[in-house]
């Protein structure tokens, strides 16, 4: 192969892109143990909302002072501040192979914002990794999680089955949306949690 030096350079350009993947997964599924197995092996920065608002405002950020705010005023945060707050990671964070992004998005507006920020740097979503498992196993292992935490009310059947139908309707919307884009994945979530890593590390093998 004769190589070009602006092949040369495209290469060296393409090595060093930056990677974002999206987890996906019902509660239950085991996101949190593959999130720190991904994160490890692939020299990726996790990014999960609920730590980044924690991170923010413990630094006493603009963004994490306006977030405290409307916490402390019993008030939902909104999309934007979110959004803002996981911009500032993607440009401040070094260091990285790229990014895992756990929680975010959870609507398809969200995910159109998601575009359009890595756009700005001729970036994109690599890819979404799934961990789907049914159901009945959503319910068996929330139960059992409440169990060993002692938490009894994230055990009630109506609780189970609401986090169950918000996932549903959050989701399967942001499943068309990326098989649509060509970057959705799913990994069957049912195994042993190293098969299920077994298999999530093979697809990003490929990615």
């Amino acid at each position: 192969m004769c190589w070009t030096m602006i092949d040369v350079i495209a290469e060296t350009i393409n090595l060093h892109k930056m990677k974002y993947f999206i987890l996906f997964g019902p509660p239950g599924a085991g996101k949190g143990t593959q999130a720190s197995a991904m994160v490890e092996k692939y020299n990726l920065h996790h990014i999960s909302t609920g730590a980044l608002l924690r991170k923010e405002i413990a630094a006493g950020t603009e963004l994490g002072l306006k977030a405290k705010s409307l916490i402390d005023a019993g008030a939902l945060v909104p999309d934007e501040i979110v959004e803002g707050m996981i911009e500032s990671e993607f440009k401040t964070v070094k260091g990285v192979n790229g990014f895992l992004l756990d929680g975010f998005p959870r609507t398809t507006a969200q995910a159109e914002v998601l575009d359009q920020m890595l756009a700005k740097t001729s970036e994109s979503v690599t890819a979404v990794v799934s961990i789907m498992i049914p159901d009945e196993m959503i319910k068996e292992r929330i139960r059992h999680r409440a169990t060993i935490e002692g938490r009894a009310d994230d055990a009630k059947e109506e609780t189970i089955n609401n986090r169950i139908l918000t996932y549903h309707e959050k989701t399967e919307p942001l499943v068309d949306y990326y098989t649509k884009a060509g970057r959705y994945n799913e990994i069957n979530g049912t195994g042993t949690i190293d098969e299920v890593r077994e298999n999530i590390f093979a697809l990003m093998d490929t990615l």
